[in-house]
């Protein structure tokens, strides 16, 4: 007999609007959506630009770099999947691409006493399951 296996960590659900940013990331690219309408990047995936309101969107490749905007230290799992991780830190990181661009992730590798805002993170990719990857951040070394 096996033992029990511990609960796993929700996966992502795509829909016809994520599924290219759920698609880079099993790649382990991270793509944003891009209006040309406007010339900004669009992140949480969208129909239309939230600046401009224009529908002509298209996905661009990141450099995966940005700056700890903001962070948070989870003492209390939000699903069964995360308690084996606690505590653990959720940080927000402005991409290098455009001021304002945020991107919310777990922060990996890093203690609550090594962090500061304004570090500059770096994006990696988590495999929560064979066809599940999701991108999260790390301290990048300077």
């Amino acid at each position: 007999m096996t033992a029990p296996s511990s609960p796993a960590k929700p996966l992502p659900l795509a829909d016809d609007i994520t599924a290219p940013y759920w698609a880079a990331a099993r790649e382990r690219r991270l793509s944003l959506q891009f209006c040309r309408g406007c010339e900004c990047f669009v992140h949480l995936p969208a129909a239309f630009c939230p600046r401009c309101t224009s529908a002509d969107l298209v996905w661009r490749d990141m450099s995966g770099r940005g700056t700890l905007y903001s962070y948070t230290v989870m003492h209390d799992a939000p699903a069964p999947g995360f308690a084996g991780s606690l505590p653990y830190l959720v940080g927000i990181a402005e991409l290098v691409e455009q001021p304002g661009l945020l991107l919310t992730a777990d922060l990996l590798g890093a203690s609550p006493d090594d962090v500061a805002i304004g570090m500059p993170l770096e994006v990696i990719f988590e495999e929560l399951a064979p066809d599940s990857i999701v991108p999260q951040w790390r301290p990048r070394s300077a």
